[in-house]
C-alpha cells in the first residue's frame, strides 16, 4: 500500500460493544495494548468517552464501476465513501467493463485500492467470462493470482445454466472459494419494474415474482450440497427466500447470506412517486418480506449485512422510472440504517451489529486479519461511532462519487466519528481525510 506515517496513538475512554469501557493504544498499525493505559508523555490521545469502539465493518457487495464506470464511482472515490461508513475491508463486484473474469482487472483492481490507502480493496472475481452466462472465467487463475480472489460472482446477472453454476461451485473447492449468487430467474423477471404486489399494479408497473429469488435459491443450495461447496446469497430480499436458506442449513448445506441495509428499512410503498432513487434490484419488497428479513438477520439465518453500493450518475437516475437505473449507494449509511432497523426496534444489540458488519462477513470471505476482535497484535482497522447523535442526512453526508441515495432527507440515528485504516485515520472527527493528508502527521 501507499506510503504513510504510522503514528502512536491511544483512544481512550471507549466502549466495546459489550458496553465495557477500554483503552487501545496503537502502533505501527498494530493493536500493541488494551485496558486501562498508563498516559505517555507526549503522546496523541483521541478522547472517546461516549463513543462505541468496533472492530471495522467489512463489505461483501460493493459496486466501484471501474474500470468502465468512472463517472459514477472510482476506486478511490467508493473507497473514501467506504471510510466515512467506518469500513476497512471492502469487496468490489465484477460487473465493470471489461467485466473482472481474469486476473488482468482484479489485479489492476486490487492496486488501485492499494494506492488509495483508505480501505482493504478485495477484488471479487466473475463466475463467467464477460459475465455473459456462457463460459467457466478463470476462476483459479484469479485465485492464485495477486489480488488472491476468493469470492466469485456474476453479480448484476444470475448464473442461471445450472451447468455452469454445478462447475462453478467445483472450482471454487478447489481454491477454497465462495460463489455469490444473484439469486434471480430471468425468464420470471423480464421487464420487471417493483416487487409484483399492490404497489406496482396500482402503479402500471409489471411485477417481479418473489419466487423468481427463492427458486434459485433452492436450486443452488442443492447443487452446493452435491458438490460440498461453498454458496452465499446476494442481497435476500424476500420472506420465503429466508425460509429456503433455513431448510438448507438445517440439511448442513454450506450456504451463508447477506441481506441489504435498504431491504432491512424500505419497502415497495417508497416508490408511490416514481422516485427512481427506490429503484433497485432485487426490488424493495412488502412490509412482511422487511419484517421477516429482520428476524432471519436477529437469529443468524441471515449472516451478514452487505450494503450492494450501487452509484449511478445522476442524468440514469432522473429519467422516468422504467428507463431508470437500478440500485443506491449504501455505504456511509449502512450501519446508520442497521442502528434505526434492528438497534434501536431491539432485535439485536452492538456485539450482534459487530458480528453481521465485522467478523461473519470477514469469515465468509476468508479474510484472516480483518475484523478479528479489538486484542494486542490485531491490525488497528477501528472503528468510532457516536450511537447517541442523530442528524437529517443529505448529500453533504456522501463521500462518493455519487449522490443516488434513498435517504437523503431522512433523520437517521448514529454517526462515524473516526475510522482507523490499518492505524492510519481516514476518518477524523467525521470528515474523511484528503489524499495527501493520509502519509501526513495529524
Amino acid at each position: 500500500m501507499s506510503s504513510r506515517s504510522m503514528d502512536s496513538f491511544v483512544i481512550r475512554g471507549a466502549a466495546r460493544a459489550d458496553g465495557t469501557r477500554t483503552d487501545v493504544r496503537v502502533d505501527g498499525g498494530v493493536i500493541v495494548a488494551t485496558g486501562a493505559l498508563v498516559a505517555v508523555a507526549g503522546e496523541r490521545t483521541i478522547d472517546a468517552d461516549g463513543l462505541l469502539l468496533l472492530p471495522g465493518f467489512v463489505d461483501l457487495h460493493t459496486h466501484l464501476r471501474q474500470p468502465g464506470g468512472e463517472g459514477a464511482e472510482t476506486v478511490l472515490t467508493g473507497s473514501r465513501a467506504a471510510a466515512a461508513g467506518g469500513f476497512t475491508t471492502i469487496h468490489a463486484m465484477p460487473n465493470t467493463t471489461p467485466a473482472a473474469d481474469g486476473p488482468g482487472v482484479v489485479e489492476q483492481v486490487a492496486a488501485l485500492g492499494e494506492e488509495a490507502g483508505y480501505v482493504d480493496v478485495r477484488p471479487i472475481g466473475a463466475v463467467s467470462k464477460g459475465r455473459e452466462g456462457k463460459e467457466l472465467a478463470e476462476l483459479v487463475a484469479m485465485a492464485r493470482s495477486r489480488a488472491r480472489v476468493r469470492i466469485f460472482s456474476d453479480d448484476g446477472s444470475c448464473v442461471a445454466d445450472p451447468l455452469l453454476m454445478r462447475r462453478a461451485l467445483e472450482y471454487a473447492r478447489i481454491v477454497d472459494g465462495v460463489i455469490a449468487q444473484h439469486a434471480e430467474e430471468p425468464r420470471l423477471t423480464a421487464g420487471a419494474q417493483l416487487h409484483d404486489g399492490a404497489v406496482a399494479a396500482d402503479l402500471g408497473l409489471k411485477g417481479w415474482p418473489a419466487v423468481a429469488e427463492e427458486a434459485i435459491i433452492a436450486r443452488d443450495a442443492l447443487l452446493a450440497e452435491s458438490t460440498d461447496s461453498r454458496l452465499h446469497v446476494c442481497h435476500v430480499s424476500t420472506a420465503g427466500s429466508v425460509e429456503v436458506l433455513r431448510w438448507a442449513k438445517r440439511r448442513g448445506i454450506r450456504i451463508t447470506a447477506e441481506v441489504t441495509p435498504h431491504h432491512l428499512w424500505l419497502t415497495d410503498e417508497s416508490a408511490r412517486g416514481y422516485d427512481a432513487r427506490f429503484k433497485v434490484n432485487p426490488p424493495l419488497r412488502t412490509a412482511e418480506d422487511v419484517a421477516v428479513l429482520r428476524a432471519a438477520l436477529a437469529d443468524g439465518t441471515i449472516d451478514a449485512v452487505a450494503t450492494d453500493h450501487a452509484p449511478h450518475p445522476a442524468e440514469s437516475k432522473r429519467s422516468e422510472w422504467s428507463a431508470a437505473a437500478m440500485g443506491m449507494v449504501g455505504l456511509e449509511t449502512a450501519v446508520l440504517v442497521v442502528q434505526a432497523a434492528m438497534v434501536e426496534t431491539g432485535l439485536i444489540d452492538w456485539p450482534e451489529v459487530e458480528r453481521a458488519m465485522s467478523s461473519r462477513p470477514a469469515e465468509i470471505a476468508g479474510l484472516v486479519d480483518a475484523a478479528r476482535p479489538i486484542a494486542e497484535g490485531r491490525p488497528a482497522d477501528l472503528v468510532l461511532l457516536d450511537p447517541t447523535a442523530r442528524r437529517r442526512f443529505g448529500v453533504e453526508h456522501l463521500a462518493g462519487r455519487s449522490t443516488n441515495s434513498p435517504y437523503l432527507g431522512q433523520d437517521l440515528p448514529g454517526r462515524v466519528v473516526a475510522t482507523f485504516f490499518r492505524g492510519t485515520p481516514t476518518v477524523l472527527d467525521g470528515a474523511v481525510r484528503e489524499p495527501d493528508q493520509l502519509g501526513a502527521a495529524w
